[in-house]
């Protein structure tokens, strides 16, 4: 799963996030979901998530329930 569809995220799984200052690179840190910070179903560059590490990003892959 690519992380563009909300109904796919919820607190608790392990994702590939990109951050911000990162998105030129691509550079992807991987943690878990803590809260779900895009409204809306689905966004084309992946929904926004905050990791239980307090980083900020957009879903690039989904891995599984921790």
């Amino acid at each position: 799963m690519d992380g563009q569809r909300r109904e796919d995220i919820y607190a608790g799984l392990t994702v590939d996030i990109v951050l911000k200052k990162d998105q030129r690179t691509g550079t992807l840190t991987r943690g878990v979901v803590q809260d779900i910070l895009t409204s809306s179903a689905f966004h084309s560059r992946g929904i926004k998530v905050r990791l239980t590490s307090g980083e900020v990003g957009r879903v690039q892959n989904i891995l599984g329930r921790e």
